[in-house]
């Protein structure tokens, strides 16, 4: 027997990321790591370029995020202050990643209950690696 209550939501085709940052060439460099498809297993990736922090809450509150990139170094408002905001006030809140510059800076992204956490300037292997990670639920692997 066949109905809709057999029928199991699929997962997305495409992911949404919005990637927030101050910095043009930042944002760049973050979709030119990822680019598309970070593998076969997880959905296609299409970018959302930010580059304010109230930006960053207009896209959120009209459901055009699926993941969040946020620059831990932008200023104004930086993406670590903007992700403690999003844990915060959204419930769910998009999975999100945010980059730090100094690896000392950990336990900053953990205040502001970060999902993961990548390298600044962006790493072209670390960043795709986190971000996959992240995506499917594993916790990122920690350097020793």
């Amino acid at each position: 027997m066949t109905g809709l209550d057999d029928v199991s939501p699929q997962p997305p085709s495409v992911l949404r990321v919005l990637v927030y940052s101050d910095d043009a060439d930042t944002r760049r460099q973050v979709i030119g790591a990822l680019g598309t498809r970070l593998d076969p297993g997880l959905p296609e990736l299409s970018f959302l370029e930010v580059a304010t922090g109230p930006m960053v809450f207009t896209q959120l509150d009209a459901g055009n995020v699926d993941v969040a990139i946020l620059d831990g170094e932008a200023a104004p408002e930086g993406g670590l202050g903007i992700a403690k905001q999003m844990s915060d006030e959204y419930d769910p809140r998009p999975p999100t990643l945010v980059l730090i510059a100094r690896s000392d800076d950990r336990w900053l992204a953990d205040w502001s209950r970060a999902d993961a956490t990548a390298a600044l300037p962006v790493d072209p292997i670390e960043l795709p690696a986190a971000l996959g990670d992240m995506l499917r639920g594993r916790s990122p692997q920690q350097p020793d």
